[in-house]
């Protein structure tokens, strides 16, 4: 008898507990256990925008939200640092080649005055080359102009031109040639509108295609970079 009515009182302990234990998760209730559930989302999303951050590039014939690689972050580091000092504001595409790409990054390109320049300009420094055999030319693919491989046997990137590619089949030859570090993720149709328009001989838009701005989305905070060195186009 002693032993039934023992028995059946750890029953109940038991049972209790487990009401106790689902009921509040361990001292946690719902609203709280739901809040971390949030928060652990909120920090992941934080932590991708820092390894790839997204940006709004906003042009005269459009806007295109583009995603930079976590696997190439010397060039990652070097355009969030540049969009966010507004560096490519006002900037023009400078040389547009269809069934190509188009390309852009030059501040000589904000001076119609120095149009026979353009194509030379950027920071005094350059960028170690880092391919990665994930990243490719696709459409879409943004990839850091240079110069040629006389000048520069390292393949080093210019400190800001780069060039976005409108056609696969026209830019696969640059697989491995040229850093890609990103990607149109929205807009693409804005390469081809951009693509699309009369050049002259040496590729240069007779009418002008602005940058307007490239803004940061989600982290306003770029992380430093610098190098030395160069700048120039894709070949």
């Amino acid at each position: 008898m002693k032993k039934t009515l023992f028995g059946i009182i750890i029953l109940g302990l038991i049972a209790s507990a487990l009401v106790s234990f689902n009921s509040c998760s361990c001292g946690r209730n719902k609203a709280e256990v739901e809040m971390d559930d949030s928060t652990k989302l909120a920090l992941e999303m934080e932590r991708r925008l820092r390894e790839e951050p997204e940006f709004e590039f906003v042009t005269s014939h459009g806007k295109m939200t583009i995603r930079l690689y976590g696997k190439t972050p010397l060039h990652r580091d070097n355009f969030a640092k540049l969009a966010a000092e507004g560096y490519y504001d006002g900037m023009r595409f400078h040389r547009v080649i269809e069934g190509f790409m188009i390309q852009g990054g030059d501040p000589y390109s904000r001076d119609t005055s120095m149009i026979n320049s353009w194509g030379t300009g950027g920071p005094d420094y350059t960028i170690p080359a880092e391919f990665v055999s994930d990243y490719r030319h696709k459409k879409g693919a943004i990839a850091a102009a240079r110069k040629g491989d006389m000048a520069n046997p390292k393949k080093a990137s210019s400190g800001s031109q780069f060039y976005i590619v409108q056609d696969e089949e026209g830019c696969s030859h640059l697989d491995g040639q040229y850093t890609v570090f990103g990607e149109v993720i929205d807009g693409l149709e804005v390469i081809d509108r951009i693509a699309a328009v009369a050049t002259d001989r040496y590729d240069r838009p007779y009418e002008d295609v602005m940058i307007v701005s490239v803004k940061r989305i989600g982290l306003p905070e770029p992380v430093e970079q610098k190098e030395s060195d160069d700048t120039t186009a894709a070949e």
